[in-house]
């Protein structure tokens, strides 16, 4: 985020590796062993005897230190009667446990989250799981990242690493048990330290949301147990180097360590594949030596590819993988196997002319259309609905998601590399990972053991990151650049991590002592500013690469609303723009509506009740984000300092929010959500708020001829005031752009606010694109001379009251519905039939149940579409059958000037 005032399984880089020494090191603990029975809620984890397993511990049982006299070692020994502790999932802050076995409210709706009780969380909580091992032959391997914030790690009442070692939410590390276990049940238990992102190089939470109350602490990545023989394999990772920009060839250079971890030297075969090609050696390694081993073209002369499988980001081309296999074979037997996907793929980011960040992947340049992506809010991982989102984002045409901390765990990164969405994964702003950089921010000033966490942090998450070919950058800074220290150490970790793609200082435009200049722009604005905003080149409009911007506030659906408040926050949402909302920010700057709920009523009138206010969102909404995509769009080929990318702040909620979101915590789509998708359409006809010009914006590969664009503005009531039809209209393609007409500065007429269609059509006649505007002949004024770094204010509105007196026109819906292999598509013909000259303005059709509940998620292929007399539209909706909960599809129909109505699906 923008500097504020104050204000309310891929490791190997930063492993650190535990002997247990001294008597332990002849032989496994023979402590007591299990002869108590446990609690039914028990978790044990059954790991096999296979060299070269990893499997992770399937969930601990959690309790607060204030409630547990007993000592460590008792709590860390099998057979402790862990009576009365909750259970908690294998990845499971404090917080989610107690969620999931109903100790507190649904924490989503109203102000149930304030009444949790922080003071719960000041002391550290156990931990503890067993797992079973039916032989001790082989070494035992504690792997584990993402403790928040730090923890002592106990195994079968053993202290075998202190916090002061396990501390940091990304630093990985490794643990050799090997003398402690022993055939049966054995017990890890951890220690976990309160989480403070200011004191703390863990994650925060900032301004998103209402910061949980426990802080994210816990365990929030896989705890794995690995098994290995005499020799381990780790750092597998393969370095890929593509030609372009012709792409015919590529070579493939695979690494790895190998690791003897006993007191004898061992001779190891070392053998794999990748892309079909076998390769092997022979390796000596005397004892606890580890040595890097490489497999290149030059020796293995199959490692150069000749027309790889090229990775492609969505809509650019193909998403296909590789996979990496190794093994480490000593004295005939496996001792250790290590397998890795990866993608061939080339990225550069070159500063162009004017200082700006530009991206290109596999020599094409991008403009990256992004969104600022949020975990939830108690970092629960769930795989279907972390997909379901990313499919959207996928659905809204954008190609990049921002990860400001919070780095998601090793699927999140596998999905994005399937979906082809590029990722923008770095440290995060205003909290102890910018202490000692950045003013507006909380940390504290580091220490010698704050940059050894953090140097850590970076090896880790390279090492974890480095393979995914949807990784397009890491920023090392946000809101502020690291000093030449902090610099120092996070490249020299990068660089011996093999890091393959651009490094940035910071998502604004601070510098850093090696890098130089980030070339990105984190202007804002956060809160709301007028459509014609984002043409201004200057600020946070159209020019360069904007990291994290939006018009702010974004109301979500009724049927959301409902949901996340009560009848009596409802009220004063739409009433009283001076509120504190609690669904919106902890900040100071954020807490009110006030500005939006301004511009709200200045431009389309005061809303008469909820129903209302929900409705001018939508259209508030709806044509704003849509006007931010479409500037960027259209200035990307400007010749006078192009825009090179913008991330939309943000794509989605960790909870139950009013502002910054596409998609609601519900995964409900409301006008935010369809004025981007309608904006980010691959070929697609749009109006310049700045100059009135009718652009076509082409981002396929292949250049589009042989098309017609017309242009119609209509009063509110259905008059025509002007028709403009332009045929032959060719466009290159890559996002290149062409301007068939300019509207002109007036059409006469005494309305104020006036309907805008516009229509593509191909060589064959048939509709490529429609966007419709409503537009004002006054203009927003902007006072760019008291611009903060959160807003610029308006002083005139447009007037758009005129919409208003719409006559209201009856929408028919026919319906029909598919299923097939769990999925379900619905197919709905809506049609303007009305009588006189009116249009139904941003006509909107929802996939409902029969009790009205929203069908969720829902992939349309348009929506809130406007429709002239006579005019209809097919629309598709996919979505999983299941989804339904046994009840039959229902459509249901509403808009701004139709009045709602709901239709059976056959």
């Amino acid at each position: 985020m923008f500097p504020r005032p104050p204000r309310g399984r891929r490791y190997a880089a930063a492993t650190l590796t535990v002997c247990l020494l001294g008597s332990l090191a002849t032989g496994a603990w023979a402590g007591p062993r299990p002869p108590a029975p446990r609690h039914e809620d028990v978790r044990v984890t059954r790991v096999p005897s296979a060299a070269g397993s990893g499997t992770a511990l399937s969930g601990y049982d959690i309790q607060s230190t204030a409630k547990v006299a007993d000592s460590p070692a008792a709590v860390s020994s099998p057979g402790y009667p862990a009576a009365g502790w909750h259970p908690a999932g294998p990845r499971s802050t404090v917080l989610a446990a107690l969620l999931a076995d109903g100790v507190y409210a649904d924490p989503f709706h109203s102000t149930n989250l304030r009444k949790i009780p922080k003071a719960d969380f000041d002391v550290p909580w156990w931990y503890r799981s067993d797992f079973t091992v039916e032989d001790t032959a082989l070494r035992t391997y504690l792997d584990l990242s993402g403790v928040v914030s730090a923890a002592d790690v106990y195994v079968n009442g053993r202290l075998v690493a202190p916090a002061a070692q396990v501390t940091g939410a990304y630093t990985h590390h490794e643990l050799d048990i090997t003398p402690l276990v022993g055939p049966g049940t054995n017990t890890v238990a951890f220690r976990v330290r309160p989480n403070d992102p200011d004191k703390d190089l863990t994650t925060g939470w900032l301004d998103w949301l209402q910061p949980p109350p426990d802080r994210n602490m816990g365990l929030v990545r896989d705890v794995l147990v690995r098994r290995g023989g005499p020799v381990a394999l780790r750092d597998a990772h393969v370095v890929t180097e593509l030609a372009v920009p012709s792409l015919a060839t590529a070579d493939l250079t695979v690494k790895a360590e190998a690791r003897n971890d006993t007191d004898s030297a061992v001779t190891a075969e070392v053998s794999g594949s990748v892309g079909g090609t076998h390769f092997g050696r022979t390796v000596s390694l005397a004892a606890h030596e580890k040595r890097t081993i490489t497999f290149s073209p030059a020796d293995v002369p199959r490692l150069h590819l000749t027309s790889p499988r090229v990775w492609w980001p969505a809509g650019m081309g193909g998403r296909p993988l590789y996979d990496l296999d190794l093994t480490a074979t000593v004295a005939g037997s496996t001792s250790d196997t290590a397998h890795e996907t990866f993608g061939i793929r080339d990225v550069r980011a070159p500063l162009n002319a004017d200082g700006d960040r530009q991206y290109l992947v596999n020599g094409r340049k991008l403009l990256i259309r992004g969104g600022g992506w949020s975990p939830d809010e108690f970092l629960r991982w769930d795989h279907t609905y972390t997909e379901d989102r990313l499919k959207y984002a996928v659905d809204l045409g954008l190609n990049t998601l921002r990860l400001e901390g919070h780095l998601e765990p090793d699927e999140f990164f596998d999905l994005a590399d399937r979906h082809g969405l590029l990722t923008l994964p770095g440290w995060e702003c205003c909290d102890k990972w910018e202490g000692d950089v950045n003013p507006g921010g909380h940390g504290e000033k580091w220490s010698g053991a704050d940059h050894t966490v953090a140097k850590a942090s970076m090896a880790a998450e390279a090492a974890r990151l480095r393979g995914h070919p949807s990784v397009l950058s890491f920023l090392i800074g946000s809101d502020a650049a690291p000093d030449a220290t902090i610099e120092k150490g996070y490249l020299e970790a990068l660089k011996a991590a093999d890091w393959p793609v651009p490094v940035v200082p910071a998502a604004s435009e601070a510098s850093s002592p090696q890098l130089g200049r980030s070339g990105m722009k984190m202007t804002g604005p956060y809160d709301w500013v007028p459509p014609g905003y984002w043409y201004a080149k200057r600020e946070g409009g159209a020019t360069g690469f904007n990291s994290e911007t939006s018009a702010g506030p974004s109301i979500p659906t009724l049927d959301s609303l409902r949901r996340m408040m009560t009848p009596a926050e409802l009220e004063t949402l739409w009433k009283d723009p001076d509120a504190r909302q609690y669904h919106r920010s902890p900040s100071t700057v954020f807490g009110t509506l006030k500005i939006y709920d301004d511009a709200l009523t200045g431009r389309y009138g005061a809303p008469a009740g909820l129903t209302d206010y929900v409705r001018k969102a939508q259209l508030a909404q709806y044509e704003n984000v849509r006007a931010q995509f479409e500037a960027y769009r259209r200035n990307a080929a400007d010749a006078a300092r192009p825009a090179t990318g913008v991330v939309h702040w943000m794509f989605n909620s960790g909870w139950t929010s009013l502002h910054w979101q596409l998609t609601d915590r519900y995964l409900d789509q409301n006008g935010a959500y369809f004025g981007a998708k309608k904006a980010n359409e691959p070929l697609h006809v749009q109006y310049s708020y700045d100059d009135r010009s009718v652009v076509v914006v082409n981002d396929r590969h292949e250049p589009a001829g042989g098309l017609t664009a017309r242009a119609t503005l209509f009063d509110p009531d259905g008059t025509q005031r002007y028709d403009r039809t332009v045929t032959g209209v060719s466009v290159a393609g890559d996002g290149a752009h062409g301007t068939p007409l300019t509207l002109p500065s007036s059409v006469g007429g005494p309305s104020r606010t006036h309907l805008l269609r516009l229509v593509l059509t191909d060589a064959d006649g048939t509709e490529v694109s429609r966007n419709v505007y409503w537009l004002s002949t006054r203009p927003d004024t902007l006072d760019w001379s008291r611009t903060t770094w959160y807003h610029t204010p308006t002083t005139d509105y447009a007037d758009l009251t005129g919409l208003a007196s719409m006559a209201r026109v009856p929408v028919s819906a026919t319906a029909s519905t598919q299923s097939a292999g769990g999925t379900s598509t619905t197919t709905v013909t809506v049609r303007n039939t009305g009588s006189g000259p009116a249009p139904s303005l941003l006509t909107d059709v929802r996939l409902v149940d029969a009790q009205g509940r929203p069908v969720l998620p829902v992939r349309w292929s348009d929506n809130q579409v406007s429709l002239w007399p006579g005019e209809s539209v097919t629309l598709t909706a996919s979505y999983r059958t299941a989804d339904l909960h046994g009840s039959a599809p229902h459509v249901r129909v509403s808009g701004w000037n139709t009045p709602e109505r709901t239709v059976p699906s056959a």
